[in-house]
């Protein structure tokens, strides 16, 4: 398990603070799942920059040669999920009062009625889940491949988070599957 100070901040030697104060929004009462994005920049810097200049971003990124950076305190959320699509559909269990809401394609009114929804029942949110990023790039219409020490990296993050957190690997996420982004983004992330 991860030891973490009064700051929400990781202590750990392959952990680097990178602190991105503006990432922060409100408190996270508690943490439901973890969700892995990949940045369209071709490294930390340019992600780095990126989170200075809006403040959109994870708790988390990881370099191409798997060097780990917290960027965000772990006692708030960060806005990294975007629009929920509906955990029901992916997993054909919608009851015929939301399939009925669901036949027209309108993400607000989705998002709007995931929300509203408990954990489990939906996907991870901004609200209740940590955000890792894979420094990686996207030319043209597909992401590049994580690196394997990406994956490395990215694998002993996951288990250490989920067993601080208590968050089951049935809750963690590639960032297309629970928000409308590009299909390749992390696509060849492992944990």
């Amino acid at each position: 398990m991860l030891k973490m100070d009064e700051k929400g901040h990781i202590d750990h030697p392959d952990i680097k603070l990178h602190i991105v104060d503006t990432l922060a929004r409100g408190k996270m009462g508690v943490v439901n799942g973890i969700i892995v994005h990949q940045t369209g920049g071709a490294t930390a810097e340019a992600a780095f920059a990126g989170y200075k200049a809006r403040p959109y971003g994870t708790h988390f990124l990881i370099d191409k040669d798997g060097t780990m950076y917290q960027n965000a305190s772990l006692l708030y959320y960060t806005a990294h999920v975007g629009k929920l699509k509906a955990r029901c559909l992916a997993e054909h269990r919608c009851t015929p009062v939301e399939m009925k809401q669901y036949a027209r394609f309108n993400p607000t009114l989705q998002n709007r009625i995931e929300t509203a929804k408990p954990a489990g029942e939906r996907y991870p949110s901004n609200g209740d889940s940590i955000g890792i990023e894979l420094v990686g790039e996207a030319p043209g219409d597909r992401f590049v491949d994580v690196t394997a020490q990406q994956n490395t990296s990215l694998a002993w993050l996951v288990k250490e988070l989920g067993q601080t957190f208590r968050v089951p690997m049935t809750e963690v996420f590639r960032h297309p599957q629970v928000s409308w982004k590009q299909e390749t983004e992390a696509s060849t992330a492992r944990w």
